[in-house]
């Protein structure tokens, strides 16, 4: 008797037992289907948003609105607050009456080198060594100027009162400024060098962005003809620019010599 009774308490026991379980089952899943079912405020497209759109323009451009949607249905990534865009572009087109999703976007530099040419803008990679490049100095999205020094004669001008002469002379400008570095040079570093063995000058080059103006000039001065010319880094802030000039051995050698002193170079006052 005492051991049927026993088995009767501990199926009653675990009865209530079951009994919990599927009153806290249900209280769980009454308490997911009322989260589910809460409207939260996410962001839709009034309008279609192209490809390209600027985050700061979505509000402004009337690209977007608000709407309170349930849980359940909110897209991955839904926009919240547009602030949290406004630095990025839309790389996917959003339509009419789409959730806005933060997944659609992208910073200007993920999106890569072509978001950055708008225009007359172009790419142009310019090969060169070390130096020439300031490789290890420069960053993607610095600016410099390029000074070439270019070997040149008198008739290479045309017509000159003086004559034609077919002497070689040399002058040194600065042939371009402000320009952006969209790739910097990539460099192996000195131990992956030595441990490859072999020479340790390497190919490098640079990306820049010019205007389809400015790449001829550039073809011109980094041609392979032995012509000197590097790039110089711009302050990253209030750059200035000096006022065009060009120098020569004359100019190189005279400023701010006085008489006396320029006496020593041109004897006899030149003649």
């Amino acid at each position: 008797m005492t051991y049927r009774l026993r088995n009767i308490g501990l199926a009653i026991a675990l009865a209530a037992v079951a009994v919990l379980l599927v009153f806290y089952y249900v209280a769980q899943e009454r308490g997911r289907l009322q989260e589910d079912q809460e409207l939260v405020p996410v962001w839709v497209a009034s309008k279609n948003i192209p490809a390209g759109t600027s985050g700061a323009d979505l509000e402004s451009g009337g690209f977007i609105q608000k709407a309170e949607i349930e849980r359940s249905i909110v897209a991955p990534g839904a926009l919240l607050d547009p602030q949290d865009v406004s630095t990025k572009i839309v790389v996917d087109a959003v339509y009419k009456g789409e959730q806005v999703s933060q997944l659609r976007f992208r910073s200007q530099a993920e999106r890569g080198v072509r978001a950055q040419l708008t225009g007359n803008l172009r790419a142009f990679q310019v090969p060169g060594n070390e130096h020439q490049l300031l490789a290890g100095t420069l960053q993607d999205g610095d600016r410099v100027d390029i000074v070439a020094t270019i070997n040149y004669k008198f008739v290479n001008f045309g017509a000159v009162p003086q004559g034609t002469s077919n002497e070689e002379l040399t002058a040194t400008r600065i042939v371009l400024r402000d320009i952006l570095v969209l790739r910097a040079p990539r460099t192996q570093g000195t131990a992956s060098k030595i441990s490859e063995g072999g020479d340790q000058s390497e190919s490098l080059s640079i990306l820049v962005a010019v205007t389809d103006a400015q790449a001829q000039k550039l073809a011109f001065v980094t041609r392979d003809d032995g012509a000197a010319w590097t790039f110089q880094l711009r302050p990253p802030l209030d750059a200035s620019d000096s006022p065009e000039s060009v120098e020569t051995v004359a100019t190189v050698l005279t400023d701010g010599l006085k008489a006396e002193q320029l006496s020593l170079l041109v004897p006899n006052g030149g003649n």
